[in-house]
């Protein structure tokens, strides 16, 4: 099934905005897995969603959001829900916990 997908899916068929700050020429799926997994978790729709849950599949997702540096705390709880792995465990978390923010006045 995920052979199937590899050929059919390309990286125009994501949301427009997901990469604005990149060439989407240059991105590939596999090479720039990082880069579209994150995008789609913090900025994607629901089809993007599809997408990228189709062709990595939940365990690739969440081994690759674990290792993002920087991630919405929805995306984590998201990732961390399907994928039964304790939001602990999640790079991200971790430093934003280490991060404390000034408190506003």
């Amino acid at each position: 099934m995920m052979k199937n997908l590899k050929q059919k899916i390309n990286i125009n068929d994501f949301s427009k905005h997901l990469f604005w700050d990149v060439n989407r020429n240059n991105l590939d799926l596999e090479r720039s897995k990082k880069t579209i997994i994150t995008n789609v978790l913090d900025y994607g729709l629901i089809n993007d969603w599809n997408i990228i849950y189709n062709y990595y599949g939940i365990d690739q997702i969440a081994k690759t959001a674990m290792n993002a540096r920087d991630l919405d705390e929805k995306s984590i709880a998201f990732v961390s829900l399907l994928s039964k792995i304790p939001k602990e465990e999640f790079l991200c978390y971790t430093t934003k916990q280490l991060n404390r923010i000034h408190w506003v006045y």
